[in-house]
C-alpha cells in the first residue's frame, strides 16, 4: 500500500470520525455520561446504629384542587400510607376564614376545621402554608399586597392562636406563603419583597397568646435558589427574625438536582453558624411540576422511593405531592395525585401508593451505608434485633443494570437469614453461617426495581 493512498485513507476515516466524535461529546446525558457514572460498592456498619429522625417520606401534601374537603374521600386509603405531617395551602381563599374589612376583619374556621380533622383522623399534624391573601383585605387579589399590613399581621396571629392555641395542637408547621416567586412574583428584594412580607408575617405569629409550642419558617419557592436562602438568613439574623425551618420545592426526574440543592444549602449554611441546626424541608415534591404520565404508572412510584431514599439521610421532610388528583376529563390524567378522584367512581391508589407501603418497612434506627453510586441508592435501619436495607436502581432511561458489591461489617450474629424482599413481590432467603464479622455478597438489581434486605439472627 503506497504513501499517498495511506494518507488519503487516514483522511477519508478523519474526515468520518470528526462528526461522530463531536455529536457524541454533545450528548450530556448519551455515552460519556454514562461510562463515567459511579457503581455503587455499598458498605453497611451494622455496629453503628443511632436515633435520629428519619422516615421523612411520612410527609404529603394535598394542593387547593378544589374547595371543601379534599382529603374525606381518601382517608382510609391515606391513613394506611401512616403519614405524620400533612401540607395545606389555600387555607385563606378556599375555606373562607375572612371575613368583614380591613381593619375591621372576623373570622370563622368551620370550614378549615373539618380539614383539620381529617388530618387529625389521619392520624397526622397540619403543615399550613399561610397563604394566599383573603381577598377582603387585598388591593386587588388573593396573590396581590394586602391594604394594610397591619391586617395580614392580624390574620396570622389569628390562625396561629386558633390552630396552636383553641384546636391545641402541638408542633404544627406554618410556611409563610406557597411558592412566592410564582404567585405573587415576589422577589429577595425590592418594591414587592418576599422580606417584607415574611417579617410581617413572623410578627403576627410572635403576638400570638395561649398557643403551643410550632415552627414556622418559609419561602416555600418553586426551587432552591442561592440568593434567596442567604437573603432570607441575611434578614432574620440583622432583624432578629425568628425562622425555625428553611423549605423549598424540587420536581426533577434528575436525582443529582434534589441532592445538589440540600449540599449548597449546607455550604452556605457555614457562614452561617448561628442557623446551623435549622431544619431542611421540601415542602414539595415529585418528577415533574407539570402533568405527566408517569405519575400513574410504575415509574413515578419507583422515582418516590428513589429520591426519598437519597434525602433519607439529609433532608428530615419531603412533602410528596400530592395526595389526591384533582378532577379532570378522565380518571387517569397524568394529574400529581397517589389517588385518583372520586369524580369518577371510588378513588384508585396508583402505583406511588405501594412506594409508601415499602418504604414504610424501613422503620427503627439508622445505620451508616457508604459507597452508594450513580444509579444505586441505599439507607439501612436496625429494628430491634432485625437490620434492613434498602436498595432501589434508578434509570430514567430504564437501562442500567447493576450487580452490586454489598459488604456487612460489624456482624453481630454468626447465624442469620439474609432475605430479600422486592418492590411487587418476591424474593428469597439465604441461610448464613460465618465465623468472620464481615461478610460480604453481590446483589442484582435491574434498572427502576427496588428491594429490602433483612438481616435475622438465627
Amino acid at each position: 500500500m503506497g504513501i499517498s493512498f495511506k494518507k488519503t485513507f487516514l483522511l477519508i476515516i478523519i474526515v468520518i470520525a470528526l462528526p461522530v466524535a463531536v455529536y457524541l461529546v454533545g450528548q450530556r446525558t448519551g455515552f460519556f455520561k454514562k461510562a463515567s457514572g459511579v457503581p455503587a460498592n455499598l458498605v453497611v456498619d451494622l455496629g453503628t446504629s443511632y436515633a435520629v429522625a428519619g422516615e421523612g417520606w411520612r410527609n404529603l401534601a394535598q394542593g387547593g384542587e378544589e374547595k371543601g374537603r379534599m382529603l374525606l374521600p381518601v382517608l382510609e386509603q391515606t391513613k394506611a400510607l401512616r403519614p405524620r405531617y400533612i401540607r395545606i395551602d389555600h387555607i385563606y381563599d378556599q375555606y373562607d376564614v375572612v371575613t368583614g374589612s380591613s381593619g375591621n376583619l372576623a373570622f370563622n374556621w368551620a370550614q378549615l376545621d373539618l380539614t383539620l380533622s381529617d388530618i387529625a383522623a389521619l392520624g397526622a399534624k397540619p403543615f399550613i402554608a399561610l397563604s394566599y391573601l383573603p381577598p377582603v383585605i387585598s388591593k386587588s387579589d388573593i396573590v396581590g399586597d394586602p391594604v394594610s399590613w397591619a391586617d395580614w399581621e392580624t390574620v396570622v396571629q389569628k390562625t396561629v392562636e386558633h390552630i396552636s392555641g383553641s384546636l391545641g395542637i402541638d408542633g404544627v408547621y406554618y410556611e409563610v406563603w406557597n411558592e412566592p416567586d410564582l404567585f405573587g412574583k415576589y422577589k429577595i428584594s425590592g418594591e414587592k419583597s418576599y422580606l417584607n412580607l415574611y417579617g410581617h408575617s413572623i410578627a403576627g405569629a410572635q403576638r400570638a397568646k395561649g398557643v403551643k409550642s410550632f415552627r414556622i419558617g418559609g419561602p416555600a419557592v418553586t426551587a432552591f435558589y442561592d440568593n434567596w436562602f442567604t437573603g432570607l438568613l441575611n434578614f432574620c439574623s440583622q432583624n432578629n427574625v425568628r425562622i425555625d425551618f428553611y423549605s423549598w420545592h424540587r420536581y426533577s426526574k434528575n436525582l443529582d438536582v434534589f441532592e445538589d440543592d440540600f449540599l449548597r444549602a449546607k455550604k452556605l449554611l457555614v457562614d452561617y453558624p448561628q442557623y446551623k441546626n435549622i431544619e431542611l424541608i421540601i415542602s414539595e415534591m415529585g418528577p415533574n411540576s407539570e402533568n405527566d404520565p408517569v405519575y400513574d404508572n410504575s415509574f413515578g412510584a419507583i422515582h418516590t422511593i428513589a429520591t426519598l431514599a437519597l434525602l433519607e439521610n439529609d433532608v428530615r421532610k419531603g412533602f410528596s405531592f400530592e395526595i389526591k388528583d384533582g378532577p379532570g376529563a378522565k380518571q387517569y390524567w397524568g394529574r400529581w395525585g397517589i389517588f385518583t378522584h372520586e369524580k369518577f367512581g371510588a378513588p384508585v391508589a396508583k402505583p406511588r401508593a405501594n412506594a409508601f407501603y415499602f418504604l414504610n418497612k424501613m422503620t427503627g434506627e439508622k445505620i451508616n451505608v457508604a459507597g452508594e453510586g450513580s444509579w444505586v441508592k441505599a439507607f439501612a435501619k436496625k429494628d430491634n434485633a432485625t437490620f434492613k436495607i434498602l436498595l432501589v436502581n434508578y434509570d430514567p432511561s430504564g437501562k442500567h443494570y447493576e450487580a452490586v458489591p454489598l459488604s456487612l461489617t460489624n456482624l453481630p450474629y454468626k447465624n442469620f437469614s439474609f432475605k430479600r424482599v422486592n418492590f411487587g413481590g418476591g424474593g428469597n432467603d439465604l441461610l448464613v453461617a460465618t465465623d468472620s464479622a464481615t461478610w460480604k455478597t453481590t446483589v442484582e438489581l435491574n434498572a427502576n426495581t427496588a428491594a429490602i434486605f433483612e438481616i435475622t439472627p438465627k
